[in-house]
């Protein structure tokens, strides 16, 4: 309190008081200087997989050829890059605009741009309030009554206002490092939410490259379909006069009637696979079925890929989205378990605050009394069995977050090496089914010049072009497949990317994730100092 006249202490008291601010000051600039430090190892990269291949026998240089449209050859460019817009390499200007117009209009994109934009607001909210001191202005006004007994002083006792004006500063000096790697876990979490962006940008547009061949390879079987159906309905009618001039059985009547009955029943499936295949494709780009026309897509617009990339498998972990969203959670595990080793370590907070004190409002920047206070707080955790709970808890999640880094690298592994096989394969069966097309076509030619001829029926010129349209049907669907398996490879190997690390494809130095590794943090602190 102040004094009768209303001053607050000697000038001898006021230089003591500000001697040990002073020293309170000092103490909490060493304590600053301490912050440098923070609890728990640095994060490092995980260890690139060290396997050179993705199967255990080796892939061709280049795939098998075959006759036909589709039919050539693919050239694995082991090593070679990815184009970041790579769904351009089949050649479709419809498909370029479709997937482009997708990525403006997609709600998932929408909703992943939205949240890492939440991400990196966090990370800067977290920032602004912890790494630099809080200042805040305060005003209070109030009527008191006061006693002079209270002061051991005798008289009446005295009514008055009393009103304060002030500015307070708090700050907590990160002696242990906690701040610090609390927002490292949140620039880790950042990054998670921007590598999950990436991959649903990157499954969005093999998605609709998937769809519109899907679409393409329907409408083709629609086509080779009807062509049957109606070779079929001729088949029958052919045979429904024979039966009356008994030249042939009811039976066979019956027989060729089930058949078309049921190739009639097939046509409905394969429209209703191409409608909704349209409707998937609109709302991939961002519209509702009915207020967007989808292109009619058709094989003949696509063209093969002659050269598919082939990224090895120690630049793949440095890639694909996925594995580097499962990094960024190992990395923000590894950076809480720092957060909870800090908590066992001192705590030093310093909170200031410089003021007016005056009798009325106008006195208050004139005549009042300069007030302040400087408060430095120590605290340390003495026995709280919560914090090592709480320690080991989060190395728990550490050992758990690299166990799951590993099981999504190996998930990729597996699935560029079941794609690369696909491919291979698709390439042989579109080889096998050209064969038995080219030999349906050779056998429709020659039963059609014995018909010219006379030694052949129509009859069995019709059952040969069905032949032949189901071989083409055969044919459509192994071609549609390997468009869509080498789609497959470009999401498989993540798709284009510009490595976060500075240099385009480069690898980051890497250590192996094992339980003797620093990658998993140990109870010691990291000094950096």
């Amino acid at each position: 309190m102040g004094s009768a006249d209303g001053s607050y202490g000697s000038e001898a008291e006021r230089k003591s008081g500000r001697r040990r601010s002073m020293r309170i000051m000092a103490s909490c600039v060493v304590a600053g200087a301490l912050a440098g430090c923070a609890a728990g190892p640095d994060f490092r990269r995980p260890a690139a997989p060290e396997v050179s291949a993705y199967t255990s026998v080796p892939l061709p240089a280049r795939t098998v050829s075959a006759t036909g449209a589709f039919g050539g050859a693919q050239r694995f460019d082991v090593g070679g890059d990815v184009d970041t817009a790579w769904w351009r390499s089949f050649g479709s200007p419809r498909l370029d605009a479709l997937i482009e117009q997708a990525f403006r209009g997609s709600p998932t994109l929408l909703s992943a741009r939205a949240t890492l934009q939440q991400a990196r607001e966090i990370q800067s909210a977290q920032a602004g309030s912890t790494r630099y001191p809080q200042i805040d202005a305060g005003a209070t006004g109030q009527r008191q009554r006061l006693s002079p007994s209270m002061l051991g002083q005798r008289g009446d006792a005295r009514e008055f206002n009393l009103y304060d004006v002030g500015v307070g500063v708090h700050y907590r000096f990160d002696l242990a490092g906690g701040t610090r790697r609390s927002l490292e876990a949140l620039a880790a979490r950042t990054d998670f939410r921007r590598h999950e962006l990436d991959g649903a940008r990157l499954t969005l547009a093999a998605n609709i490259a998937t769809a519109a061949i899907a679409r393409a390879r329907t409408a083709g079987q629609i086509a080779s379909m009807e062509a049957m159906l109606q070779a079929q309905a001729e088949q029958l009618a052919i045979t429904r006069q024979r039966v009356r001039l008994g030249q042939a059985a009811p039976d066979d009547l019956l027989a060729l009637r089930a058949q078309l009955e049921q190739t009639r029943a097939e046509l409905p499936m394969l429209r209703k696979q191409l409608e909704q295949g349209e409707h998937l494709l609109a709302v991939l780009a961002g519209q509702a079925p009915g207020a967007m026309k989808i292109p009619d897509f058709t094989l003949d617009e696509f063209e093969l890929p002659s050269e598919l990339p082939v990224v090895l498998p120690s630049e793949l972990a440095r890639r694909r989205p996925d594995i580097e969203a499962a990094e960024a959670l190992l990395h923000a595990a590894t950076a809480e378990y720092g957060v909870a080793t800090a908590k066992l370590y001192p705590q030093i907070n310093l909170t200031a605050s410089l003021g007016s004190q005056a009798l009325s409002t106008g006195a208050l920047f004139g005549g009042g009394s300069a007030v302040w206070s400087v408060l430095g707080q120590l605290t340390q955790p003495l026995f709280n069995p919560g914090l090592p709970a709480e320690k080991r808890a989060a190395l728990a999640a550490v050992d758990a977050a690299a166990a799951n880094y590993q099981g999504v690298v190996l998930d990729a592994l597996r699935n560029v090496a079941d794609v690369l096989r696909a491919l291979d394969y698709d390439a042989k069966t579109l080889a096998a089914q050209a064969s038995a097309e080219a030999a349906a076509q050779a056998s429709l030619a020659s039963v059609e010049r014995q018909y010219a001829l006379g030694t052949a029926s129509y009859v069995q010129v019709l059952i040969a072009r069905q032949q032949a349209q189901q071989m083409r049907m055969n044919q459509i669907a192994a071609q549609a497949q390997r468009l869509a398996d080498s789609a497959a490879l470009y999401q498989a190997l993540g798709g284009g990317y510009a490595d976060t690390y500075g240099k385009p494809g480069g690898v980051a130095p890497s250590l192996s994730i094992s339980p003797e590794n620093s990658a998993r943090p140990d109870a010691k602190i990291h000094d950096p100092m």
